[in-house]
């Protein structure tokens, strides 16, 4: 393993400098450094998220769009510059076109109910076997109350979209929405994002991609894409928990009835009827998360200043390094071996099952996730019940992934 460990290269190692900024990563846990690989459930903060945060709750907290005091206008300013920040980082043509949610899980909810309420009964909806449950179960909901059909598109043996099965999906001419990953939280595969885009549009079908994991490894475009919907979540983006995004088409959002009824998404209100705020507001009821979203513009420069060329770099290399080391623990199968893929790694080890893998791992230190990771059918597709996962940050140190293969071999000695 210590000969391996010269291997890398100088990309996998070059973002060591941030662990600086993550005060977490100091920490010990059960008398060890931590090793934290969990970072495709929810990333760790920087302390200028953190900073930020406090220093806003510390100095000029107010609620906003309402207030005509210093305080809320501050405040307001603070907030509505995040979604011009946010346009920015996902490529988007104007700051209507970004809708605040608390998730990506709720932004495709929007989608689901707002969008899905304009598709007719008899009209499709494809989804693809890699999806998290965020991404299947909204379309569940709409199919049964509103009589839409679902459709589900393969993914091959090695974890890849299958490209073929979804043009026989959309040869019909009936599908209305397709919506599938960019990048898978299971497999890690990255799909091919544009060419979907292609197919959809020529079959007559809009498009939603779930970017929740790929915006925190790769440059996202929305416009290059040529995508009609797209949802990120702040908290994989080292940023606060409660704030996630939707972005779509002006023209779509300008079509769309809302979602939540309540304060801010009004124009007017009477006894009778309401009318509805202009987009982006018609879709953000009630009270946002302010302070999460103002983290959120703090996170988003932060990944900024290291930029996207150092992050993919960075990643590319350790993701190679890692499943180099993890291809000489005897007994050990990655589940998914797409070519195209980011940094998550999912794997199980023969008579061991993911759960004591991930509870004996813990015990050196050493964080993964284990189970079905939100993807029931993706599992039963790929032959398993569950699986142990590692998923890398900037954070993350070729130090680390040998001290998770070497580790996982002593495992693999308790139960031999």
């Amino acid at each position: 393993m210590d000969q391996i460990l010269t291997r890398p290269g100088r990309a996998a190692d070059s973002l060591r400098h941030v662990r600086d900024d993550f005060p977490i990563l100091s920490e010990k846990v059960h008398g060890k450094d931590l090793v934290f690989l969990d970072s495709a459930a929810s990333a760790q903060k920087p302390r200028q998220v953190i900073d930020c945060m406090a220093e806003t709750m510390r100095t000029q907290y107010a609620n906003i769009h309402r207030g005509l005091y210093w305080m809320s206008e501050r405040t307001t300013e603070a907030y509505e510059g995040v979604r011009d920040q946010v346009a920015k980082f996902l490529g988007a043509n104007a700051r209507e076109e970004i809708v605040f949610t608390r998730n990506s899980t709720e932004a495709i909810n929007l989608v689901a109910h707002s969008y899905g309420s304009m598709l007719r009964p008899g009209q499709a909806v494809v989804v693809s076997e890699m999806e998290h449950h965020a991404n299947l179960v909204p379309w569940q909901m709409l199919r049964d109350r509103a009589g839409i059909e679902l459709r589900v598109t393969p993914v091959t043996d090695d974890g890849a979209l299958d490209m073929d099965a979804l043009a026989r999906t959309l040869s019909d001419g009936r599908v209305g929405l397709v919506a599938i990953t960019h990048m898978s939280n299971v497999l890690g595969t990255i799909t091919d994002a544009r060419a979907i885009a292609d197919m959809a549009h020529a079959a007559g079908a809009k498009v939603l991609f779930d970017g929740s994991q790929l915006a925190v490894h790769r440059r996202v475009d929305v416009s290059a894409l040529d995508a009609d919907f797209y949802v990120v979540t702040g908290h994989k983006l080292y940023g606060p928990t409660g704030i996630g995004v939707l972005w779509a088409r002006r023209e779509l959002l300008e079509a769309m009835p809302p979602f939540l009824g309540g304060g801010d998404m009004i124009s007017t209100v009477s006894f009778e009827r309401s009318t509805w705020a202009h987009v982006p507001h018609k879709f953000e009821a009630g009270t946002p998360a302010i302070i999460e979203t103002i983290g959120l513009g703090a996170a988003l420069a932060y990944i900024e200043s290291i930029g996207f060329d150092a992050i993919g770099a960075h990643e590319d290399a350790l993701t190679a390094y890692a499943l180099e080391m993890l291809g000489q623990v005897q007994g050990l199968k990655v589940i998914g071996t797409a070519p195209q893929r980011g940094g998550v790694i999912s794997f199980t080890m023969a008579d061991v099952h993911p759960h004591d893998i991930a509870t004996l791992l813990d015990r050196n230190g050493i964080a993964v996730r284990a189970g079905h990771h939100c993807a029931e059918p993706l599992m039963r597709r790929m032959g398993v019940s569950a699986t142990a996962r590692a998923s890398f940050g900037i954070y993350t140190t070729p130090e680390e992934i040998a001290t998770l293969a070497a580790t996982l071999e002593q495992i693999r000695g308790f139960f031999v």
